[in-house]
């Protein structure tokens, strides 16, 4: 029999057939500690609440490739009249390559950490709420004064529904390797980013 462990805090360690998990090969190689490096962001280590701490350094990831996108936009529209709605869809398009790509990334540097591992969903890796605290803060307004609660809001239903894992995110845990340890939180970061997206609405009309 093997271990599962999980990055989420109040997720319980069980027990799962040793088939479930490949062997651990020899010595460690370059892409090992990349997948390593990828999977853990870090914070991996931490001895208390890795999953916050990723989902914190989902929120460092996510302020970053925004604030680089919106100067991009910005800076390219000066000279061709750009308004809003180009920047929007500009920054929205950088937004999804990024989070494309931060999920194949995840996708391999968890299923190789956990060959590394020998564990099932090893606590360590937290790759996969910093993809899901992405996602759930996509909806969050450019302004200021609706961004700060937004914000916040996200991260709280993010960890929330990370946490309970609402359906399909329990069915799809179990599938294999990476794709079931990002699989969940995808599906976490997707119900909250849509809480947050019909509070912003709402609050146009109180």
């Amino acid at each position: 029999m093997a271990i599962k462990e999980s990055s989420d805090e109040l997720n319980p360690t069980v027990v799962i057939p040793e088939a479930v998990i490949a062997t651990p090969r020899g010595a460690r190689t370059a892409k090992d500690y990349l997948a390593l490096a990828i999977a853990t962001c870090g914070v991996g280590y931490l001895p208390l609440a890795p999953g916050t701490w990723g989902s914190l350094v989902g929120i460092g990831v996510y302020a970053l490739v925004r604030g680089a996108a919106m100067k991009l936009m910005f800076d390219a529209g000066a000279g061709r009249n750009f308004n809003l709605l180009h920047v929007y869809y500009g920054v929205l398009a950088v937004e999804l390559v990024a989070i494309i790509s931060l999920t194949l990334a995840g996708i391999w540097a968890a299923s190789r950490t956990e060959q590394l591992s020998a564990r099932k969903d090893p606590g360590k890796v937290v790759i996969d709420e910093v993809a899901g605290q992405f996602i759930a803060l996509m909806p969050v307004p450019y302004l200021l004064g609706t961004a700060w609660w937004s914000a916040i809001l996200a991260f709280v239903l993010f960890r929330f529904f990370d946490i309970v894992k609402p359906y399909p995110a329990r069915k799809l845990e179990s599938l294999e390797a990476g794709l079931g340890i990002m699989a969940d939180d995808i599906v976490a970061g997707v119900y909250a980013a849509t809480v947050v997206a019909v509070a912003v609405v709402i609050s146009w009309f109180i």
